[in-house]
């Protein structure tokens, strides 16, 4: 977990350098002030969103703290929701043939199908709301943690499992000490993948069917010609959802100990 969360000078290379490029170019005159905010105006309006400093925000000033909480309340439910069925059903299909058989056919149809086409009905089903974008997430977020959690159990060495029933394991306790431990890498992998998407749905449904979160505060400054508010916006998900994919990876590294020293997963 320190690892995880060290303040590396390297870490911070990257950003730096596209920060200086951006400001070179913003202020070059290529383009209008107004389309392509500096990212000193950006954090101008992105500090009184966040402080309410100066009002320059207008009607978001000093909100942010609320619109953040209103996204990572939809994406926390959304995302446990889809990660607790995602995971039962993942271990399920995995194991059982019959329940492959029986149920995988028809998420395979369900999973080509965009999110983002549910939102009619969605918003027919739950009204302008939580609801629709929490449902949204678990649509989002349900599938990454689920076919990775069907790899992962797939992949569990035979030999393990022998091992387990010649010990006297019924199919609970190989479940639980057996294939559950040897299938995490996969899960934590999907629970990744599943939280960036989560935000991403999170976001789309504040643009259409919510009236609060930072979605709807890009989506509402956008109409306003308020792009540097945007951008914040954009920078506001950006930030929040890689806290998120941290707190992941923080529990992945604690639940995945036994990887220190053996994996490059465990020396990163």
């Amino acid at each position: 977990m320190r690892k995880i969360l060290a303040l590396r000078p390297e870490r911070f290379v990257v950003p730096v350098l596209i920060l200086v490029g951006w400001e070179i170019f913003s202020r070059s005159g290529a383009l209008p002030p107004a389309l392509l905010p500096a990212p000193s105006a950006v954090t101008v309006a992105w500090a009184d969103w966040v402080f309410g400093i100066d009002g320059n925000t207008q009607s978001y000033t000093g909100h942010w703290i609320q619109d953040a909480a209103s996204s990572a309340w939809r994406v926390a439910a959304g995302f446990a929701l889809a990660s607790l069925v995602g995971v039962v059903l993942g271990v399920a299909i995995g194991w059982s043939r019959l329940v492959e058989v029986t149920i995988e056919p028809t998420l395979q149809m369900l999973r080509p199908i965009p999110p983002v086409s549910w939102i009619p009905l969605a918003i027919i089903w739950f009204g302008i709301a939580d609801k629709p974008a929490i449902f949204l997430v678990f649509l989002g977020a349900f599938f990454p943690v689920l076919l990775n959690t069907i790899h992962g159990v797939k992949t569990v060495d035979r030999n393990l499992i022998r091992a387990g029933a010649m010990a006297g394991a019924d199919q609970r306790r190989l479940l639980r000490h057996i294939v559950l431990p040897a299938a995490m890498p996969s899960i934590f992998a999907g629970l990744r993948i599943a939280i960036g998407s989560a935000w991403m749905l999170t976001v789309t449904a504040e643009m259409v069917a919510v009236k609060s979160g930072v979605g709807y505060v890009l989506w509402d400054s956008y109409y306003f010609l308020r792009y540097d508010i945007v951008i914040a916006a954009m920078a506001s998900i950006g930030l929040l959802g890689y806290l998120s994919d941290l707190a992941i990876r923080a529990v992945m590294a604690r639940t995945l100990h036994w990887q220190r020293g053996t994996t490059l997963q465990g020396e990163g």
